[in-house]
């Protein structure tokens, strides 16, 4: 060999496997090139350069699964899955995270943007290659629990509350129930089910309130726990919405 070859070749014809075996290993995170983890098939080799396969690998299909993400605010993540990746791969993977398995570039690829927020929003935010999340979270039938904190500015009668729960109708389109406590003179505690877009602003404007900023911390049964803004972390195994 004088040039440089496809990672996956140069496994292949090391280890004696076929090019698909070469592959999984690679995706799976189990190669090293000169001591540095390689997840990518394609990668060139050059002869002098140092191929190894780590201890324990094993050829298996890397399983797909959900990413959560603790959105700034301010910042708009892309519908794309592609500039979804890009944007991944240039987020900070919470390294404290209780996860059973290490993140690879893999679990970032076509990723599925589930039950956005609007830009100015921050808190958990979904992202899945499971086709059973993705379904269980797109259903409206079955929408999953929001809770949100809102902030606001202004007075709301002192039925207000009462009022959410009940539902209320604001320039002629009808909002989602919500029940909401108090957390502070500024801040307000919402739960509601199938928010759309605009939804949080419409419902304090009903109340005679003035949105200031929201952060959503729980979806169903998940919350956001010590998850940092701006970094994201493996769904567990065990974890359910």
């Amino acid at each position: 060999m004088t040039d440089a070859i496809r990672l996956s070749k140069r496994l292949a014809d090391q280890l004696g496997c076929s090019r698909r075996e070469a592959e999984l290993y690679i995706e799976g995170g189990w190669v090293r090139v000169d001591g540095q983890i390689i997840e990518a098939p394609f990668h060139k080799v050059a002869p002098a350069q140092q191929v190894e396969l780590l201890d324990g690998a094993a050829a298996q299909e890397v399983p797909a699964v959900t990413l959560l993400l603790n959105k700034p605010a301010g910042c708009q993540l892309p519908g794309d899955a592609g500039e979804l990746f890009d944007w991944l791969c240039q987020a900070t993977h919470w390294a404290e995270a209780p996860a059973a398995i290490a993140p690879l570039k893999r679990h970032l690829l076509r990723q599925q943007l589930v039950l956005p927020l609007e830009q100015a929003a921050s808190g958990l935010v979904v992202c899945s290659q499971q086709r059973e999340v993705i379904r269980l979270l797109g259903d409206n039938r079955r929408a999953p629990e929001e809770e949100y904190v809102v902030q606001v500015s202004g007075t709301a009668s002192g039925d207000a509350l009462a009022r959410l729960a009940k539902g209320l109708v604001h320039r002629g389109l009808a909002l989602p129930r919500a029940k909401a406590s108090w957390q502070s003179e500024q801040h307000l505690r919402l739960v509601l089910k199938g928010a759309r877009p605009g939804d949080i602003d419409r419902l304090c404007a009903a109340l005679g309130l003035q949105l200031q900023g929201y952060r959503r911390i729980r979806l169903g049964r998940l919350p956001m726990g010590k998850l940092p803004v701006g970094q994201w972390r493996l769904l567990g195994e065990h974890e359910r919405f």
